[in-house]
């Protein structure tokens, strides 16, 4: 089946150029040249199917990006959990932290090269199916439960609710209860690239999860800095 890709952009000619190149590496591109366009197909709307991935602009012409973002986290069912590629202005690291924190899984500064856009759309879809060892497809850790077949995270029986993204830093820290990583270790194990030069956004992913999975987001018991190092997930948890 063939793998749709949403892009909500309003350079016309940047959008004809991206999707012809994503189509041409087997990608179906639907476009939508704004914010509230682009909310109305992934709800469904004018018919096609629901993408699988959204590729989106932060500088649109109703609505801005982030605000895109935050609506898309906050629809109704699995439409709430398609991953968000944000494409924001090179330099501009306030928008890429929010954009992060409202949701979006991975960002990419214009101008960029379509090659590169590629590499990261495909690993985002990548870390949503890889599958686990059958060993290893639920991991508990007291009352954390976390599902790598339904890709959920549930604390005491309740949903927490993570982005894509966050999903695949929660569980490659899992994976190593105990051991310091350090945040590029962590971006390698997950984005399978080498860390940005100044890159912050895991303090952003490693704080929307702690305020999804802790009781207390300020005194955190599960995940732990380890101060000039990095991030250990605690063994003993509960």
């Amino acid at each position: 089946m063939t793998t749709q890709l949403l892009m909500i952009e309003d350079d016309a000619r940047l959008a004809q150029m991206v999707g012809e190149y994503l189509t041409q590496s087997g990608f179906s591109v639907a476009h939508a040249g704004d914010g509230l366009g682009g909310l109305e197909r992934l709800q469904g709307e004018g018919g096609g199917a629901a993408p699988d991935l959204v590729i989106l602009d932060l500088m649109l012409p109703d609505i801005d990006g982030l605000e895109v973002c935050r609506r898309i986290r906050a629809l109704p069912g699995s439409a709430a959990q398609v991953p968000v590629l944000m494409l924001t202005a090179k330099g501009d690291p306030m928008d890429r932290i929010i954009g992060l924190e409202l949701g979006a899984d991975d960002y990419l500064p214009k101008p960029f090269e379509p090659r590169e856009l590629l590499a990261r759309i495909r690993a985002i879809l990548r870390r949503r199916t890889e599958g686990a060892a059958p060993s290893a497809r639920c991991m508990r850790f007291g009352t954390l439960e976390i599902d790598r077949d339904a890709r959920t995270v549930t604390i005491a029986g309740q949903p927490a609710d993570l982005t894509s993204y966050q999903f695949d830093l929660l569980i490659a820290l899992a994976e190593r209860a105990g051991r310091v990583l350090t945040r590029d270790q962590i971006m390698e194990a997950v984005r399978g690239r080498e860390l940005e030069a100044f890159d912050r956004s895991i303090d952003v992913h490693m704080g929307r999860i702690r305020a999804a999975i802790e009781a207390d987001a300020k005194n955190p018991k599960r995940i732990l800095t380890v101060r000039g190092v990095g991030y250990v997930f605690a063994k003993q948890q509960d």
